[in-house]
């Protein structure tokens, strides 16, 4: 990649990628962070990028994995910090998140970061599967069980008759129905469509 298609795709990319990884880490300023010090780093690489490739997977994958050696760090500082006497670190003041990215940031990360791939990014079952070094199979675990999670998180019970509100007597089979995990999939063949 030319020194001018590397401006190109940075211009283009870098705002979708630091949206994707605002919606994977909750935390504005972290992914702005790790963005730029993939594209610092795909910059020093960028005669390896192929245009044709999926050199914006390659800049996402390096700042997921920034922002996971970031974790870890944060961590064993806060460990450590405790082990010796002092207080827990904690989270500054700052504007209310909204529902989508606090419910996110309750599933576990790998959920969370299939269903931001999926959903925000609209890549495939396999590609996600690429990108993450994971199975075809394991990413379909990871988005059903991301999606329920969010489904309960995101369902208003004080609305019962919105959007399957989980209090009220949504569709059979919905997300507002308890029993929903547990009736097989032949259950629903009885179904009319769109109901």
């Amino acid at each position: 990649m030319t020194v001018e298609e590397f401006e190109e795709f940075y211009a283009h990319a870098v705002g979708r990628l630091t949206g994707q990884l605002y919606v994977m880490l909750g935390d504005l300023h972290e992914a702005q962070d790790v963005v730029q010090e993939a594209f610092v780093r795909g910059w020093s690489r960028r005669r390896q990028l192929d245009r044709n490739g999926a050199p914006e997977a390659w800049i996402r994958t390096v700042a997921w994995r920034l922002a996971v050696s970031r974790w870890r760090g944060r961590r064993r500082s806060d460990d450590a910090w405790q082990r010796h006497g002092g207080t827990p670190s904690v989270e500054g003041p700052g504007p209310e998140p909204v529902a989508l990215v606090s419910a996110l940031r309750e599933l576990s990360p790998r959920q969370r970061r299939s269903v931001v791939l999926h959903y925000v990014c609209d890549l495939s079952v396999d590609q996600i599967a690429a990108e993450t070094g994971v199975s075809s199979g394991t990413v379909k675990t990871h988005l059903h069980r991301g999606r329920a999670a969010l489904a309960d998180r995101l369902t208003d019970p004080a609305d019962p008759g919105g959007r399957g509100g989980s209090g009220g007597s949504g569709d059979p089979g919905g997300p507002g129905d308890p029993n929903a995990s547990h009736r097989s999939h032949d259950s629903h063949a009885e179904e009319a469509p769109g109901a």
